[in-house]
Formats: C-alpha cells, sequence, structure tokens
C-alpha cells in the first residue's frame, strides 16, 4: 500500500507539471529586442500626438513632427525603409508603462533622461535638449517664477516639470492637466495663472496664439533621450539607436529637423 501511495503521488505530481507546461500561463520571455523588430520588419514606436511640433496629427490624421521623423530615420538605419514605423499614441502619464511592459519598443517623445527614470527604463543618448519655461497670458503681470507665490501653475501629468516646479516655486498652486491643449484653455480661460513645461513646446503655443507670452527665463536643462525597455534585452536596439542619432549628429540632419519643425 506505501509503495502504491508513492507511485500514485508521484504520477498525480507528473500530471500537474504536465498541466502547468501545457496549459498554465505562461510567463512572458523577453527575447532580444532588435532580433523581435528584423522579425517582425517593423519598429512600434510610442509617441505624444498633442506636443506640437515634436509629435502631433496633422489635418489628413496622419502623424508628423520632429519626433515622428526621428523614428523613420530609425526605421530607414534599422531596417532600411523609413516606412516600417507603426507609431502609437502616448501620454506623459503612461509613456513609461507602454515601453517598460513591451506594448511599444521603443518611445519617442521628449522623455526627459533622469536618474529617477533611469532606474526603471533604458535611455538612448540625447537626441536634443529643452528647458523649463513659463508661458503666461499677453496680459500677465508675470515675470518669472518669483511671481508665482499665491499663483495656480498648470503642468502636464507625469513631465518633469511638477517636481521642479514644486522645488523652485514651493508657494504656488500646482494644477495638473492631462495633456497639453487642456492646459493651454486653462490658461487662456483663466483658470491659471501660468503653465510650465519645456519651452521647446511652449514656444509652439506662443508663435501661434499672441494672447498668450513665453518668458524668456529658462529653469532648467532637459536633455531628451528615446526610452527603451530596461535590461539586457534591449542592449542592441539601444546601440542601433546611438549609432543612428550620432550619425545624424555628424550629417547636421538633427540641426535640419530642428530647422523643419521651426526649434
Amino acid at each position: 500500500m506505501k509503495r502504491l501511495a508513492i507511485i500514485l503521488t508521484l504520477i498525480f505530481f507528473l500530471l500537474v507539471c504536465i498541466y502547468l507546461l501545457i496549459f498554465a500561463p505562461r510567463k512572458y520571455e523577453v527575447q532580444d529586442l532588435y532580433d523581435e523588430i528584423m522579425q517582425r520588419g517593423t519598429i512600434k514606436v510610442g509617441i505624444n500626438t498633442d506636443a506640437k511640433p515634436f509629435g502631433f496629427y496633422d489635418k489628413n490624421w496622419e502623424i508628423k513632427g520632429y519626433d515622428a521623423d526621428l523614428a523613420r530615420y530609425i526605421a530607414q538605419y534599422i531596417l532600411k525603409s523609413p516606412n516600417a514605423v507603426e507609431f502609437y499614441p502616448v501620454t506623459p502619464a503612461n509613456r513609461m508603462l507602454k515601453v517598460s511592459t513591451g506594448e511599444v519598443d521603443m518611445v519617442i517623445a521628449t522623455v526627459t533622461i533622469t536618474p529617477q527614470r533611469e532606474e526603471i527604463i533604458d535611455f538612448s543618448i540625447p537626441y536634443d535638449y529643452a528647458g523649463q519655461a513659463l508661458l503666461v497670458r499677453a496680459d500677465s503681470s508675470i515675470s518669472s517664477i518669483a511671481d508665482l507665490a499665491g499663483k495656480n501653475v498648470g503642468v502636464v501629468y507625469g513631465t518633469t516639470a511638477e517636481k521642479n516646479m514644486l522645488a523652485l516655486a514651493p508657494n504656488s498652486t500646482i494644477i495638473g492637466f492631462r495633456n497639453y491643449h487642456v492646459a493651454f484653455e486653462a490658461l487662456k480661460n483663466r483658470k491659471i495663472d501660468a503653465l510650465t513645461s519645456d519651452d521647446t513646446i511652449l514656444s509652439t503655443f506662443a508663435f501661434e496664439d499672441k494672447s498668450v507670452k513665453l518668458l524668456p527665463k529658462r529653469y532648467s536643462r532637459e536633455p531628451y533621450g528615446i526610452a527603451l525597455r530596461q535590461g539586457e534585452c534591449s542592449r542592441r536596439l539601444r546601440e542601433n539607436i546611438d549609432y543612428a542619432i550620432t550619425d545624424m549628429k555628424s550629417k547636421n540632419k538633427m540641426k535640419k529637423l530642428r530647422k523643419k519643425w521651426g526649434l
């Protein structure tokens, strides 16, 4: 009986193992992303479609902008075709999650490289730089960050602006918004007194709408990098992206992109 019980126990254990191997959900196995892209033939790129001139929809609902052009150049470099790109809209609030979970291969969406973010995702070398600035109404008396005490200041969720503003203007009231256009409308409608973000983004609002103005002072230096899933799986892809960015800089293609998009 004892021997039979042992045999039955072993059979039961074996059946459980077979079930787990065949039917149970398996942990996602991350393969080399570069190989995966080469096999797929396209690159999945997360891009902010609410950050003109970096990423936005044109009148034909096609994604355009500096970051979109950069993505197409990388596709040309890796896959030999600028059209081998699948764009996935992301927001500042969800872009880290999208790349960390593998929903996209990379995020090109004015992502500032910070030590905190480098703990959870990997970055390419910087492809551009921005500085945090203030956008106010044209008739505003605000002339610098020192005038923000007691004022309502808008930020977009998921950006570095909120943390910076808490340190630079602790006596102001920070109000968060889901995207730039909602925040901009709040500024125009006097729900907030100032909007803070990267000058590269705010300058477009000031250029297109003379009811607002961009103050000249910059309060930070923000290096933009391409965000990648953290780990060895991204190493070869990151190396190829770094080579592509270096190649663009050596051939002045970055300068041409900046000029094209009015940066």
